[in-house]
């Protein structure tokens, strides 16, 4: 490079930093704005609050959630802005336990307590800590109630009524089979045989409840062991009551709704949570003929316990935000619109027998405000769950 080059050079260099040296003065002298967004990117950002909640409640905390946001909650300054994410409590306890929730939800509402008490056992033995709590500010909460109750057309329970007397599962396995079917048992041939109404165990806790229920009233006890439902005098009742449901990918994960859009196909009654039985009422009645609605002598009951992640991978503030909605889904108001949804709340000051309530709109259909049969089925531990699961795998699911 030539000497004139080199100089050229250099001074282009020179007058370069001097404008960028410029440029910079003049930024640091230049007066900052302390007002507005910019100046406090952070304070009006929303916290997230995604909740994984179970089918059975997702309308009403679905519609809770859109009218929380609409209502433009607040906390520390920042709008709270809930999202759920419905999925069957099964689901939501093997996706937990694999690790699998990606993204990480803050809370969760399954159907029953037992499996918060599951999945937090399982990662008590990976992490040496809790992440659901039992007691404290942040312990899991029932929002809601439900339970098990019977749903059956009306014209099938008056045959089953006259041939057997209670209906239950035992009356259900003897009609189930019954050689001639509806015919024998003194219904209608054209009805052809007993079909029982049970949802697929793998892909709705409905399921594997109703072989809970039934294997409690098959030894007429509410506390069921490994080796009550591991005995063959039972899996053989058991699979020939099973083997009545007609066609458990047709039930789907909403089987109350598939009941009532599709009638006598999809199978003649069963036991199901008594807020499915509630909200397909109407359709079922439009389409095809009033349900009977009755209480077993063992009673099922789910409670949705709000349920809020405690571990470092969610933030202080979006586990406060949970809490937040929490407290908001048990208001009276809120409280009272699950009654719509054929929910029990939990708020002992509401009652469901007022006006409108559909616990009052189909009493005539059996339906029971105050459910007096008080025997509870215990909730089942892990190698119960597991060893009907696997037993229908291996005899149903084929």
């Amino acid at each position: 490079m030539s000497r004139t080059r080199t100089i050229f050079v250099v001074i282009i260099g020179v007058a370069l930093m001097a404008i960028l040296a410029g440029v910079a003065v003049f930024l640091l002298s230049s007066p900052r704005q302390t007002t507005g967004p910019a100046a406090t990117p952070d304070s009006t950002d929303p916290v997230p609050v995604s909740i994984v909640t179970a089918l059975s409640v997702e309308p009403w905390v679905g519609e809770a959630a859109k009218q929380c946001n609409a209502e433009n909650h607040t906390l520390d300054g920042h709008p709270i802005q809930v999202s759920v994410i419905g999925m069957d409590g099964l689901a939501a306890m093997g996706r937990y336990e694999r690790e699998e929730m990606d993204p990480l939800p803050t809370a969760w509402i399954p159907d029953s307590r037992y499996l918060v008490e599951l999945v937090n056992a399982t990662y008590k033995t990976k992490l040496g800590r809790d992440v659901f709590l039992t007691d404290g500010e942040y312990r899991a909460r029932p929002i809601a109630i439900s339970l098990f109750a019977w749903g059956i057309y009306q014209s099938r329970a008056t045959v089953l009524d006259e041939a057997y007397g209670e209906i239950d599962w035992r009356t259900s396995h003897d009609a189930a089979i019954a050689p001639g079917g509806w015919r024998e048992i003194g219904g209608s041939g054209e009805w052809g045989y007993f079909k029982l109404i049970v949802p697929h165990p793998r892909k709705n806790i409905g399921g594997l409840a109703a072989m809970i229920s039934a294997a409690g009233e098959y030894y007429d006890k509410p506390d069921i062991s490994v080796e009550d439902v591991t005995a063959p005098d039972f899996q053989k009742w058991l699979n020939e009551l099973m083997g009545s449901v007609s066609d458990y990918s047709s039930l789907g994960a909403y089987p109350g709704e598939n009941l009532a859009l599709f009638g006598y196909s999809a199978g003649d009654g069963g036991q199901r949570l008594e807020s499915a039985l509630l909200i397909n009422m109407a359709g079922s009645m439009n389409r095809w003929e009033p349900l009977r609605v009755t209480y077993p002598t063992y009673v099922t009951w789910f409670d949705f316990p709000f349920t809020i992640w405690i571990g470092p991978e969610t933030t202080a503030i979006e586990k406060n935000a949970a809490l937040e909605f929490q407290k908001y889904l048990l208001s009276t108001e809120v409280q009272e619109q699950a009654i719509s949804y054929g929910l029990r709340p939990v708020s002992g000051q509401i009652t469901v027998d007022q006006p409108g309530s559909p616990f009052v709109e189909w009493q005539d259909n059996g339906v029971t405000p105050i459910v007096e049969r008080a025997t509870a089925m215990r909730n089942p531990d892990r190698d119960v769950l597991l060893a009907l699961l696997r037993w229908f795998d291996l005899n149903i699911d084929q």
